[in-house]
């Protein structure tokens, strides 16, 4: 099944908001969990709670008018592309009203960037989407972990837990790819990437 961009019209008012990460305890507080870490806040911010669901955990957060399901896949990371297709499938929804947020050894810790299209760059999350949908024009917000290892230690590092300086700076992270999604989600991907696309 292969999933088109398709402009969206006047009553596309419904989103799929997508973090990635692991499930399990081990992986709570660690780099490649920061989707989830968004997610999570943003679900608390909104006095929402996520509830079971096929291929992961999911919660609905109204907003102007606009409908944000927000989706914490189940399937590991390197397998979000399943979970992305189901989910888009079910809502009915074209990927244009797609967003992933993920995080990214490319970028310095902190510094976010919006696309609504491009390369996985690296990642094995994006990868399998762009597998699974058939397209690599989607929306993808992208938080920068740093690249602080030795050859051979990627691993170790994104499946690291967040130092403590890191791990204060995770509140302002995530309000500001809240309303980021917020954003993109009533004025569209230029005003977003206007809030976003920043200079650490």
């Amino acid at each position: 099944m292969c999933f088109r961009r398709k402009q969206t019209d006047a009553s596309g008012r419904n989103y799929l908001v997508v973090g990635l990460g692991n499930i399990g305890a081990e992986y709570v507080s660690t780099r490649h969990n920061m989707g989830f870490m968004v997610l999570d806040a943003f679900a608390k911010a909104s006095d929402t709670f996520f509830e079971p669901g096929r291929y992961g955990e999911v919660c609905t957060v109204p907003f102007k008018g606009r409908k944000l399901t927000l989706l914490k896949p189940s399937t590991y990371v390197n397998l979000s592309g399943n979970a992305v297709r189901y989910w888009l499938g079910k809502l009915n929804l074209p990927v244009s009203q797609l967003v992933v947020v993920c995080d990214d050894l490319n970028l310095p810790f902190g510094t976010l960037r919006l696309r609504t299209r491009g390369s996985d760059g690296g990642h094995n999350g994006l990868k399998h989407i762009q597998q699974t949908l058939q397209t690599a024009d989607y929306t993808r917000i992208r938080i920068g972990i740093g690249h602080s290892f030795t050859p051979g230690e990627q691993i170790d590092f994104v499946l690291g837990t967040l130092s403590a300086d890191e791990s204060a700076q995770v509140p302002l992270i995530c309000d500001r790819v809240i309303e980021g999604v917020k954003t993109y989600c009533t004025a569209g991907a230029e005003m977003a990437m206007n809030l976003l696309n920043v200079k650490k």
